[in-house]
């Protein structure tokens, strides 16, 4: 299957682009006070690991969903098809976790609403850049 590899790194790079500003400017302070973390322990630790780790990972995510979609997806197809998988399969599977582990269902909903946005936005990328 051909994948369009400058699409995919520029779906990655959106997903870095959205999480600083879904985790600065929108829910930044919402989301350190139900994970329980200070500014400070946040910003802290390795950034070239953290951001490179992001990147990569972001890069799988892209390049893996690519493949799920296949060749004859569109922007709108794309969309919805992101919408689903990060709705209901990855801030799903956060649900399930964050049940068990208690977590706030602030946490839940800041999570699993940036991966609901974030593979939207893979979607649409993929699909309209086809």
């Amino acid at each position: 299957m051909a994948i369009n590899w400058l699409a995919v790194v520029t779906a990655a790079v959106s997903s870095l682009v959205l999480g600083g500003v879904w985790y600065g400017a929108l829910f930044g302070n919402a989301w350190l006070k139900a994970a329980g973390l200070t500014r400070e322990h946040a910003m802290g630790g390795n950034k070239a690991l953290m951001f490179g780790g992001t990147f990569v990972l972001s890069l799988i995510a892209a390049a893996t969903f690519a493949m799920f979609l296949g060749p004859d997806v569109n922007a709108t197809t794309g969309t919805l098809y992101g919408l689903c998988a990060g709705l209901c399969w990855v801030a799903a599977s956060y649900g399930i976790s964050y049940l068990f582990e208690r977590r706030p269902l602030a946490l839940w909903l800041i999570n699993g609403g940036y991966h609901a946005v974030q593979f939207t936005l893979i979607g649409l990328i993929l699909g309209a850049w086809r």
